[in-house]
């Protein structure tokens, strides 16, 4: 007998975490669909069928469509808009990886730019984060558009804890330097 295949099914809760921990992104409904937008820009949506569809430039459509043979190319008007695949064929790494995709691709530039910065670890001016927290940590925290020790303290342990990469000694590190500053987390 085989070894057992363990097969994992990518849910809509998971599509909601990886769309609105995008900075600005905002949920709504329409008709059937479940709507992931950003200034107004719809950069995904999941239909009541089980679907993901995501708003991607035309090379990222290609590159979508090569690794998930499943998928199937986005037209509207004529025109490609993305990729659509049924959410439990794609596996959560690749549906965050094509989430942040669409995303980039429909927010405004300097919040794009921004946000890739941060993805980098590259602190935006007025940074004060301490170094030895980490790199993990410090793209986690940029990520969520934390980048001062004044904005980590409008946060409690667990929100910070909740951000992936941010982790008890980050915290510990971060608590002292606010305790340095006379203040605290919320």
């Amino acid at each position: 007998m085989g070894a057992a295949r363990v097969v994992t099914v990518t849910t809509l809760s998971q599509l909601r975490k990886a769309a609105l921990a995008l900075p600005e992104a905002e949920e709504s409904s329409r008709s059937d669909l479940i709507v992931f937008s950003v200034h107004g820009q719809t950069f995904a949506t999941a239909t009541a069928a089980g679907w993901v569809q995501l708003h991607l430039p035309d090379r990222e459509v290609e590159a979508a469509l090569a690794a998930h043979p499943r998928g199937e190319r986005l037209v509207q008007d004529g025109r490609p808009t993305g990729f659509q695949i049924p959410l439990a064929d794609i596996n959560g790494k690749d549906l965050n990886a094509w989430v942040r995709k669409a995303w980039s691709h429909r927010a405004p530039e300097r919040l794009a730019a921004a946000y890739a910065a941060a993805e980098a670890g590259i602190a935006p001016p007025g940074a004060d984060l301490p170094p030895a927290i980490g790199k993990p940590a410090t793209r986690a925290l940029l990520g969520a558009g934390l980048f001062t020790l004044a904005q980590i303290a409008t946060r409690t342990e667990e929100e910070l804890l909740a951000l992936h990469g941010v982790g008890p000694r980050a915290v510990r590190i971060l608590a002292e330097a606010l305790a340095q500053q006379g203040k605290s987390f919320r």
